[in-house]
């Protein structure tokens, strides 16, 4: 059995045909997915745009002179981009920068023909090596001047020491003698070298720094997607906990396998950097599986986006947080995206550093995510769960009782 405004069935009964959207709703849609794109492209392209270096962590030992000339040097040539900060001795610099209260360090000899020393951290930073190592090449031409100075002072010393020889004149005072203003004895021109010294390298196996970088972003999908499937897939409060705990202890053993014992982009302890990952992954799965408990599938949503397009641009995984503009890069430190970049940094390069903080930042999200899940079981206690969105979410009936 057929008509004209449906389709025939088996039964002979017709079905209606759905009616076709209209364009108002079509062009919204259209404008809407994308804006939606311009979103994603900002939220992955803003930092790199914007980033530019500011108030980066420099250590600086020296003689007073030594070190108020290079201050104004630095401030000249890069304003607000480099803070020295004075340290004792080349021992004080090195165990800042292991520490990570300094990128780098400038160590000025006492005299004024001792070499100067420039400390880097390749492993902090490779864009922040970068601009010390031209820190370090500014330095050498501007001793290179100030020798090249010396030398033609001396010189024109020597042609009129010279001259007033030649002429039956006394020379200058002090240019009677031998020496370097004897005649024809050639000036002593000293030999100073910028040396430039990496203090914490990165692996041979990750020499830029590219695969720690490029683990940060699988890492946040990881959880986003653990946390959205565990939510769909499992109903219980406490289940969907043990669930997420369990997703992430497995997860973190195999993906530090994957980045340490095959790529070689983590370093440092196997079992440490396990646990790293796996907290960060629990952090965000734990979150959006408590934010779906308590608001349904609005709480995936927003949880997603905010960790996706929000904390991971800001997470200052590829560049310094320095290179972010204020005060964006010390909030990114507050989400697990960054504060899981750092530790695994951490761990892997400076195990001296204290990293305190990021431990107790993915521990207290992923507390806080367990105790939202915890929240929305008990206060719909009795009725359907807004989180009980899965598949078959439409099929269970409010008096349903909820599993714990």
């Amino acid at each position: 059995m057929t008509n004209s405004a449906g389709l025939a069935t088996a039964s002979g009964r017709a079905t209606a045909r759905p009616p076709h959207t209209p364009y108002g709703r079509v062009l919204g849609a259209a404008i809407l997915m994308a804006a939606v794109v311009a979103v994603i492209v900002l939220a992955f392209s803003w930092p790199a745009v914007t980033s530019e270096p500011k108030g980066l962590h420099v250590a600086i030992s020296g003689a007073d002179a030594a070190v108020e000339q290079v201050e104004t040097a630095v401030d000249e040539r890069a304003e607000g981009a480099v803070s020295l900060e004075r340290v004792d001795d080349r021992d004080a610099a090195v165990a800042a920068i292991e520490g990570r209260e300094a990128y780098g360090a400038v160590i000025l000899g006492d005299a004024p023909t001792d070499a100067p020393e420039v400390l880097v951290a390749t492993a902090a930073s490779p864009a922040v090596a970068q601009l010390l190592t031209g820190l370090a090449a500014q330095l050498q031409d501007q001793i290179d001047a100030q020798v090249g100075a010396q030398v033609q002072a001396a010189l024109e010393q020597a042609s009129a020491t010279i001259q007033a020889l030649a002429s039956g004149q006394a020379p200058p005072v002090g240019q009677t003698g031998p020496g370097a203003g004897s005649p024809g004895a050639a000036p002593e021109i000293p030999q100073i070298t910028v040396e430039v010294t990496d203090v914490v390298p990165l692996a041979d196996s990750d020499p830029r720094g590219t695969g720690l970088v490029a683990a940060i972003f699988p890492l946040i999908l990881g959880g986003v997607s653990g946390g959205i499937a565990l939510t769909f897939l499992v109903i219980g409060a406490v289940r969907r906990v043990v669930a997420v705990l369990v997703y992430s202890s497995v997860a973190g053993l195999v993906l530090a396998g994957i980045l340490q014992g095959w790529y070689g982009a983590l370093q440092g302890d196997y079992w440490l950097n396990a646990g790293a990952i796996a907290l960060a992954i629990a952090a965000i799965a734990a979150t959006i599986a408590g934010l779906a408990a308590l608001l349904g599938r609005p709480g995936i949503a927003i949880s997603a986006v905010t960790f996706v397009l929000v904390a991971n641009p800001i997470s200052a995984a590829a560049v310094p947080v320095e290179f972010l503009p204020e005060p964006w890069g010390a909030v990114g430190q507050w989400f697990p995206p960054g504060a899981a970049a750092t530790l695994l940094r951490d761990l892997s390069y400076f195990p001296g550093a204290d990293a305190t903080f990021p431990w107790l930042v993915l521990a207290t999200w992923a507390a806080g995510g367990i105790l939202l899940a915890f929240i929305g079981h008990f206060r719909t206690a009795g009725g359907a769960e807004p989180d009980a969105v899965a598949a078959h979410a439409d099929d269970i009936r409010s008096d349903v009782p909820v599993a714990v």
